[in-house]
């Protein structure tokens, strides 16, 4: 698959770039791209939940009323859980959400999540750009340019760009990563994937390496 590059004043420039196939052209597998969205989202779980127990609850340990002779059911102290302000049953306790997935997994969640975005016309290629300071406005400006104002649009850099990543920092719905820290789950929460010719390299690189 072709596609055009862009100026990142919206035009089109006279240059086009080869989608690999094995990343942009798979079938995709939607179990792997379940499992990988889940797994990042149990990841960012801070999993610090709390309820207080019996023995847990300030309060007497005197029993309320004798056992028989009331007509009423038994009870207990004042700290058990069938009277307001006891301690939880089986409430949640602090716990790690993460688990393991198989590395191989995770890059066939990803290239399934970029063959998705590449049928449905869903990615720009952008020429290789930089920003020497941070300037929203001049950000916000490419983005109107592109049509992806006020949509969710991922920015996939080569390496680190500070000006690039300060900029986009105020704008609602833009995100901007890395190509080695793209994961599933950006991927699939963007509209559309402005990727540059040089993160294209880098996603190859780091997708062959996960799959051997």
């Amino acid at each position: 698959m072709e596609l055009a590059v862009y100026h990142i004043d919206g035009s089109k420039t006279a240059k086009t770039v080869a989608l690999n196939q094995e990343i942009f052209g798979i079938e995709p597998n939607d179990h792997a791209i379940y499992l990988d969205v889940k797994h990042h989202l149990a990841s960012r779980r801070q999993g610090t939940h709390k309820t207080k127990e019996r023995n847990e609850i300030k309060g007497s340990t005197r029993k309320l009323r004798r056992q028989k002779g009331t007509g009423a059911a038994r009870i207990g102290d004042i700290k058990s859980p069938l009277l307001r302000g006891g301690g939880v049953v089986f409430g949640p306790k602090p716990r790690d959400y993460r688990f393991k997935i198989n590395k191989k997994v995770k890059a066939l969640a990803r290239k399934s999540a970029l063959s998705y975005k590449a049928k449905e016309d869903q990615v720009i290629v952008l020429e290789d750009f930089s920003m020497e300071e941070p300037k929203t406005r001049q950000y916000l400006e490419i983005l109107r340019a592109l049509d992806m104002e006020g949509k969710k649009s991922l920015l996939v850099l080569p390496d680190s760009d500070r000006g690039i990543q300060l900029s986009s920092r105020n704008i609602p719905r833009a995100f901007v990563c890395r190509a080695s820290q793209l994961n599933t789950y950006m991927i699939l929460h963007a509209d559309k994937l402005l990727l540059m010719e040089g993160s294209l390299q880098e996603i190859d690189k780091v997708l062959a390496k996960k799959e051997s």
